[in-house]
């Protein structure tokens, strides 16, 4: 994914974006991000604007501000989507919920982002969401309370990156537990979509996030006939110990994305990482640690 420096003379974009009351960092991103000779940027100073133009006028793509709550923001999104459907959404915000994040899915927001924010990954989730396929939404929540989430999802790499973000906001862990959750959460779901689902569209994974007072839970089930961790020469598991990189030259010949190394990224990262017998569906868990006022 690119973007130009702007559009050429005489040049008229098709395609329009709506950015809420942006600050300069931002808007630098989003010009950055979208190419200006497909997209016109136009701005609005808060969401009762937003929505009026957006109304008036097809805006393909909006980015909230992270001046409004996310509460504030998903209203937006649900109004919205009463008039244009199709619109996708990336919410920033500085004040959110888990139950937040939820209700955006709900209405499918696009994607979700509550500071500290990462540029790099603003810029991509942008893209993501000015060039990507033309369908709607690729993450049903099948249902939600922030403690046990159970979602579909489609198998492709946009979905997945989109996914992850979602995961990384609902999750409220401590910062060391919420990176380790994502660092293993995000292998064994592309895993689960380049094995399982081969990356094609219309396979779904199947997702479930359970939250305990001392614990968190992710299942990955993927639609695939499954495999032996043993025997699968795609992953660095199944190399020999007088050949560390063999399963490069077995992902080379197969087509395979570089890697390999997601499962053993994920153990290191969880305090366990379970199979099933056929090897479709695994299941990661985190354990917490005790606050030091419950300490004996």
């Amino acid at each position: 994914m690119s973007s130009a420096s702007g559009p050429e003379v005489g040049y008229i974009p098709t395609r329009t974006a709506l950015v809420v009351d942006a600050d300069a960092r931002v808007e630098a991103i989003v010009n950055e991000a979208l190419n200006r000779h497909h997209w016109s940027i136009q701005h609005a100073p808060d969401n009762v604007a937003a929505l009026a133009i957006a109304e008036a006028k097809n805006c393909e793509f909006v980015l909230t501000s992270d001046k409004t709550s996310g509460k504030e923001d998903v209203e937006l999104l649900r109004k919205l989507r009463r008039v244009r459907p199709h619109t996708r959404m990336i919410i920033l915000t500085d004040e959110a919920t888990p139950a937040d994040v939820l209700e955006s899915m709900r209405e499918h927001a696009f994607s979700y982002f509550s500071g500290p924010l990462r540029h790099d990954l603003l810029a991509y989730m942008i893209q993501l969401a000015a060039e990507g396929p033309s369908w709607d939404d690729g993450i049903e929540v099948l249902s939600a309370t922030p403690a046990w989430i159970r979602l579909a999802a489609r198998c492709d790499l946009g979905t997945a990156e989109r996914l992850v973000q979602f995961v990384n906001e609902v999750a409220d862990l401590p910062d060391k537990e919420k990176g380790d959750v994502a660092t293993a959460f995000r292998e064994i779901l592309f895993n689960a979509m380049e094995h399982g689902g081969k990356f094609r569209p219309e396979q779904f994974v199947e997702i479930a996030y359970l939250r305990g007072r001392r614990m968190v839970m992710c299942r990955i089930k993927d639609p695939g006939q499954g495999f032996s961790l043993e025997e699968a020469r795609h992953s660095a598991l199944a190399n020999p110990p007088d050949d560390p990189t063999r399963h490069h030259w077995y992902r080379q010949a197969q087509g395979l994305r570089p890697g390999g190394y997601g499962v053993l990224l994920a153990r290191h990262a969880v305090d366990e990482l379970m199979y099933n017998e056929k090897g479709n569906e695994a299941l990661l868990i985190k354990y917490l640690p005790v606050p030091s006022e419950q300490r004996s």
